[in-house]
């Protein structure tokens, strides 16, 4: 009886740091949050998370204009909606032979994959620069837009293989008897089946793409064209000022397309891959 309560007392210790790490790693991420949350709503914030005095909208009357705002977030929608339906198409098109034509290259080629997605864009950066100079990409949206689709579509190529994995060959099979041919099988069998899949590379790149703050500022220089990732840089006054109730206001709504991206994708990615019943037994 005392081995057990021993054991049951060290099971309870256990539970207890578990507890006590994961509200320590909680806090850690709640607490910025919530000081964003807190000064937006603050005319007088500081970098102190703290209740207002007085709860203000003046922070965001001030941010929500053409040139702050509404200009910056347009730009952003359209650089990195175009670069996510780029990559996607472009990682589904890749990734379709790489999941169902298996051969001696395919996993060498994977692994190169998988290698280029650990390379740092820094790293290539200076000649991919010298290159828009060389063909006048520089300062053009489509340019970096093609850049940005490029540097997120090898990752986005494993991912989509790894979920086309997952769909049975049988189907197309059916389907190619059928009469289908190989596009219609791709479009009408493999990427309904593979929504959930499709939801989930579609929501990473565009996150991973609406936060991207170097590529924008080296490849894009006229202001009228910068992305909300560069243009938070308005905020930062010289000699180290800052308007930090701004800044968190502008966060906030830079914050909200990703936010809205996500609710309207979780259903689909909540129902998984719906494939029960649809293989004959």
């Amino acid at each position: 009886m005392r081995a057990r309560a021993a054991r049951v007392r060290r099971r309870a210790r256990r539970r207890f740091a578990a507890d006590a790490a994961l509200l320590a790693v909680a806090g850690a991420f709640a607490v910025p949050l919530l000081w964003l949350l807190l000064a937006s709503v603050d005319t007088g914030a500081d970098l102190r998370a703290r209740i207002p005095g007085s709860v203000s909208a003046d922070n965001f009357a001030a941010v929500l204009t053409p040139d702050v705002t509404f200009t910056p977030m347009l730009n952003s929608l359209v650089l990195c909606g175009s670069s996510t339906l780029l990559t996607v198409v472009c990682a589904t098109l890749a990734a379709y032979p790489l999941s169902r034509h298996r051969s001696r290259v395919t996993r060498p080629y994977l692994l190169t994959i998988l290698f280029t997605t650990c390379l740092p864009i820094t790293a290539v950066m200076v000649p991919v620069y010298a290159l828009f100079v060389r063909v006048n990409l520089v300062d053009t949206v489509y340019g970096t837009a093609l850049f940005l689709s490029t540097s997120q579509l090898p990752f986005a190529i494993w991912l989509t293989k790894n979920f086309m994995d997952g769909v049975p060959v049988t189907l197309e099979e059916a389907a190619r008897t059928d009469g289908a041919s190989m596009p219609q099988t791709l479009v009408r069998v493999v990427l309904p089946l593979m929504g959930p899949g499709v939801g989930v590379v579609t929501i990473y790149t565009f996150i991973m793409l609406w936060g991207n703050f170097f590529v924008p500022f080296m490849l894009l220089l006229s202001p009228d064209r910068l992305p909300a990732s560069v243009s938070i840089f308005t905020f930062f006054g010289n000699h180290g000022s800052v308007v930090y109730g701004q800044l968190a206001a502008f966060s906030v709504l830079y914050s909200t397309p990703v936010l809205l991206l996500n609710v309207l994708i979780a259903r689909r990615l909540g129902g998984g891959f719906a494939l029960a019943g649809a293989v004959k037994g």
